[in-house]
């Protein structure tokens, strides 16, 4: 059949289950945005391509599917590159397209071209893979080396470029063939490993799940709960894996964070990780709260990338192979034959509950808001089935021992640590979880701030997104820096700002509805307004600034993660 290159690129992408878009559309790839809205995709504008790109993003946290974003030529693929880096390291399959002028114009020897510049060689390094669809036959074979090379091993961003004289051209194609016939699907582990994992669950006395992020952007809570409680054992998040699995809230533990998450690493005797580059956060597996029992604890890792294996520490049954078949395998292994509950398990779940409760009772109630009262009663205030979106620093630091909620999806860029993504990771989980459940962003002005023209955006999609702000008017973890470093009553450059800034009322410029809260106990009331309203809402909260620089909680657990070579 022929079909337009444009026509094509939307097939190929159809055919791998994505239907969602971001980016700015330009004349460049305008026939391409046109097609995708009459094909009925989701297709979104946002203000910034960067946000494109973190939309993109969320996609993929929330479906297990690639992103797809697009950057016109030039200004556009730059704004995208921050996107692109981001993805890298955070481990997210992320198709970027981007326009170019006609490659005629590539080896001119003429000075003063208009809005071009060389684009792979800028970007190859921020990706997985990079090419430019030259010629109009390349499309299939581009496109899938795209999509296979973000999906294989660790996952990762590709770039594609087509230049305009391409785009346009006509192609006489088959129908486009499915992921299967040209990449590995649903890799399982062998036999023979499956075997020794098994083995080494039936002769544990004290075994725990480590799950990291993963396990979230798999969707694969169901096979993990299943696994949880055919092994009996508590399940410790990573850090950057704190969605929790549906079944199994009560019995998981933070790492680092929670006590009951610490004393069952350290009495652990198997430890099963799942969805985890096994990293700075865990201490690699073999330092920190790991290393006193270390000589003694069986490990089996679950792992997409071969080449990771063994890179941080040594494991003992290596499950190579996408955790999506890997983990039922194990469950169909051990079915017939649970185990009993691990001896501390109940104790540690009980004590667990009454950390969480007393943390609720004893922040402090104060004016300004302390940031631990300001993450508990938004928290408090979290609506049982919504998707959590966090962001900032001092913030995100109060919310990993404060919060009262365990939603099932947690989206924050932990990896990377890129502040700014919170609000297009907002709007991008939303869409691709069709606008239905409720969306709470919580984070501080120094991040809102990024791209707070996404509101528009939000506002435009009709999005149940609440922004519950935390205003300091600083800085304040690099306030904090600057304290421990040359002492209280230091000069501080550069970390403090204006304390004019209302977000409720920049809210309500949008069309958004926003709300000034100056008490603890009126978080809650304003969220619920926030959501009642029928529109996207801000909640502009100020917290206290000495308290949000100087009583991080856990801090010198944080730190521990950049022990090496930093502070």
């Amino acid at each position: 059949m022929a079909v337009k290159v444009y026509e094509r690129i939307l097939d190929l992408f159809e055919a791998e289950g994505i239907k969602t878009l971001f980016g700015i559309p330009d004349p460049n790839f305008v026939h391409l945005f046109h097609a995708a809205e009459q094909r009925g995709w989701d297709v979104v504008a946002p203000h910034h391509e960067e946000c494109a790109g973190f939309m993109a993003d969320a996609v993929w946290r929330m479906t297990g599917k690639p992103g797809l974003c697009i950057g016109t030529l030039g200004p556009g693929l730059a704004n995208l590159a921050g996107a692109m880096m981001c993805a890298k390291v955070e481990n997210s399959p992320v198709i970027f397209l981007g326009g170019q002028r006609a490659r005629i114009t590539e080896q001119r020897v003429r000075r003063g071209r208009i809005q071009f510049v060389s684009q792979i060689p800028l970007l190859a390094p921020s990706v997985k893979y990079a090419a430019s669809i030259e010629y109009a036959d390349q499309s299939d074979e581009i496109v899938r080396e795209a999509l296979r090379s973000a999906q294989t091993g660790t996952p990762g961003p590709a770039y594609i470029e087509y230049p305009a004289h391409v785009i346009q051209q006509e192609l006489d194609v088959p129908a486009p063939l499915p992921p299967q016939a040209y990449r590995v699907v649903n890799q399982g582990a062998s036999a023979q490993m499956v075997d020794k994992a098994v083995e080494l669950i039936r002769k544990a006395d004290r075994p725990i799940l480590l799950v990291g992020h993963a396990v979230q952007c798999a969707r694969a809570g169901e096979s993990v709960e299943a696994l949880a409680k055919l092994v009996n054992c508590p399940v410790i998040q990573t850090s950057g894996g704190t969605a929790f699995i549906k079944g199994i809230e009560d019995r998981t533990f933070p790492y680092g964070f929670s006590p009951s998450a610490v004393e069952a690493v350290v009495a652990s005797d198997l430890c099963i990780a799942i969805g985890t580059e096994l990293g700075e956060p865990v201490h690699y597996g073999k330092g920190r709260h790991w290393s006193a029992n270390d000589a003694n604890r069986k490990w089996i890792c679950v792992e997409l990338d071969p080449k990771a294996i063994g890179v941080n520490r040594p494991i003992d049954a290596p499950l190579v192979g996408d955790l999506r078949a890997i983990v039922p395998q194990l469950v169909e292994a051990l079915k017939d034959s649970p185990r009993p509950a691990s001896p501390d398990l109940d104790g540690w779940v009980s004590r667990d509950a009454a950390r969480i409760a007393e943390l609720a009772e004893t922040a402090p109630a104060q004016t300004p808001v302390h940031t631990a009262r300001f993450v508990v009663e938004a928290t408090k205030a979290f609506p049982a089935d919504g998707i959590l979106v966090r962001d900032g620093g001092a913030t995100v630091i109060f919310q990993w021992t404060y919060s009262q909620a365990k939603p099932h999806d947690v989206i924050w860029n932990q990896n990377f640590g890129h502040i700014g993504t919170g609000l297009p990771y907002a709007v991008g989980a939303s869409v691709a979880d069709g606008r239905n459940r409720p969306v709470m962003l919580l984070t501080s002005d120094s991040s809102f701030m990024f791209h707070i023209a996404e509101l528009e955006t939000a506002a435009r999609l009709c999005l149940p997104l609440v922004c519950v702000v935390g205003v300091d008017y600083q800085w304040g973890l690099e306030v904090g820096v600057y304290k421990r470093t040359f002492g209280q009553g230091s000069l501080e450059t550069g970390v403090h700002w204006s304390k004019d800034v209302r977000f409720d009322k920049i809210a309500e410029g949008f069309g958004c509805h926003g709300e000034y809260v100056e008490r603890g106990e009126d978080i809650g009331p304003a969220i619920e307004r926030a959501y009642a309203s029928g529109k996207v809402g801000v909640i502009h909260v100020p917290i206290d600034p000495k308290v949000n620089s100087e009583e991080m909680p856990s801090y010198d657990e944080f730190r521990t993660w950049y022990a090496e070579g930093t502070q």
